[in-house]
């Protein structure tokens, strides 16, 4: 399975793994499963830690290469996905982030209920 984590889940996976239900836990360190953080969890994390509402004590970037986590860019196709993306969640980052699960088709690993309102949409939760 191809997983896109939600910035919070890679935060407590790379923090507070116990954070993490054992179901989430378990999926996340198969070997069988690919994890991806996208560009733009780091981007909302650099942009909280610059105005003091987030203290991340490590890089980002090491820590998805120590913990094997792929990196994914944020492209024109994800974008354009946007467009079309109903209102349910406000959040830009988030919407981003559903937008990039939804192009690439990978299944989206949150603990964000709202996001459960995009399954309509053909967003894939675990």
């Amino acid at each position: 399975m191809e997983i896109l984590i939600d910035t919070h889940i890679f935060l407590w996976l790379a923090s507070n793994p116990n954070k993490l239900s054992k179901k989430h836990l378990a999926l996340l360190q198969a070997r069988k499963n690919r994890l991806y953080l996208s560009a733009m969890s780091i981007a909302e994390v650099m942009i909280k830690q610059s105005i003091g509402q987030i203290d991340i004590p490590f890089d980002m970037m090491e820590a998805c290469e120590m913990m094997e986590i792929n990196l994914l860019d944020f492209d024109a196709a994800s974008a354009m996905k946007l467009g079309t993306l109903p209102m349910h969640h406000k959040d830009p980052f988030d919407r981003m982030l559903i937008a990039q699960a939804m192009t690439h088709n990978m299944i989206f690993c949150t603990i964000d209920r709202k996001m459960a309102l995009y399954a309509d949409e053909g967003l894939k939760l675990l």
